[in-house]
């Protein structure tokens, strides 16, 4: 016989279930009303199941820019994602050694996570401006020192030539692949040096050490040792940097400039869509990350796979 439960575990079983119903209750809402029918509302009951609102989203029709939007958080978190694993994986490479000043650096390059991200995004925001304005600035000047002038030289005739071209055709340095990327990165890229950190102090030195003793080069043994050993590492960083910049929307809403992600359109079209077709761009939202995750969840279990079957690479690239 087995002994029966206590009364805690069936107290701390149903808030538990109430804390997971809590967690997924409202985006299985959200889903499920997606496929609402086509004279459906927002609210249960449903009106027939159909796929209307995915054909009413995709047309764009009530809903003008959500498909650039979606492409533009799409292009910008690889982006991102991409910047965050390299400086990441080079940073804790770095940092494996100490150097003076490396605490110092280290607080500064984290310190953006305690930071509020309105904060960030203001400030980026304001640090592009000053950019412009200096910009327009020195267009304005040369145009009114070297334009028109006497005795002009080749030399001040492209100097004339050069404030000419950025009063034609400056506008702004602020945008989704400037402003909006390095906003972005001061969110992501403090999560992904904290794991390579950790990563590379656990990380045992003798596979180096061994891998030179075989005469491989410093970057044969990063290829060939250091690398295929922290790949999953590296994927969690990537899923990390994706997530992050894919749902940001505190650090977007001042620095893309006139370009909009999807989250900011979902914000906005919070207020003015009254059709399930904004349930139809949730369920779109949340299926590319659970797409970015299932990848990311394939490519680890073909790695280790490929372990199981061939063993490590390390030393193979001393051969």
């Amino acid at each position: 016989m087995t002994e029966g439960r206590s009364r805690a575990f069936y107290v701390l079983s149903a808030v538990f279930a109430l804390y997971v119903l809590f967690l997924y209750g409202p985006t299985i809402t959200i889903l499920v009303l997606s496929f609402q029918g086509p004279s459906g509302g927002m609210t249960f009951p449903m009106n027939g199941v159909s796929l209307h609102w995915f054909h009413n989203l995709w047309a764009g029709i009530g809903v003008p820019n959500v498909v650039d939007a979606l492409l533009n958080s799409l292009k910008l978190g690889l982006a991102v994602t991409l910047a965050t694993v390299v400086i990441s994986v080079m940073a804790g490479y770095a940092f494996r050694r100490p150097f003076k000043g490396s605490n110092l650096l280290f607080f500064t390059a984290i310190a953006s996570l305690i930071l509020p991200s309105i904060v960030v995004s203001l400030g980026i925001a304001l640090e592009f401006q000053l950019f412009n304005q200096g910009i327009t600035a020195l267009g304005d000047r040369l145009v009114d020192n070297y334009v028109d002038i006497d005795n002009a030289t080749a030399w001040t005739t492209f100097l004339g030539n050069v404030g000419i071209a950025i009063q034609d055709n400056f506008q702004t340095l602020m945008g989704l692949f400037t402003s909006g990327f390095g906003a972005h990165l001061t969110w992501t890229l403090p999560f992904g040096l904290l794991i390579m950190f950790a990563v590379f102090n656990r990380f045992n030195p003798a596979y180096e050490e061994a891998a030179r003793d075989l005469g491989a080069s410093s970057w044969q043994t990063f290829r060939h040792v250091v690398l295929p050993m922290i790949a999953p590492s590296l994927i969690g960083v990537a899923l990390f940097g994706f997530t992050l910049s894919w749902d940001e929307i505190a650090r977007s809403s001042q620095t893309v400039g006139a370009t909009n992600t999807l989250p900011l359109t979902l914000r906005g079209l919070t207020t003015t869509v009254t059709t399930p077709v904004i349930y139809a761009l949730g369920t779109v939202t949340t299926a590319v990350s659970f797409a970015v995750i299932g990848t990311a969840v394939l490519v680890m279990l073909v790695v280790q796979q490929r372990r199981r079957r061939h063993g490590s690479d390390a030393g193979k690239g001393t051969a």
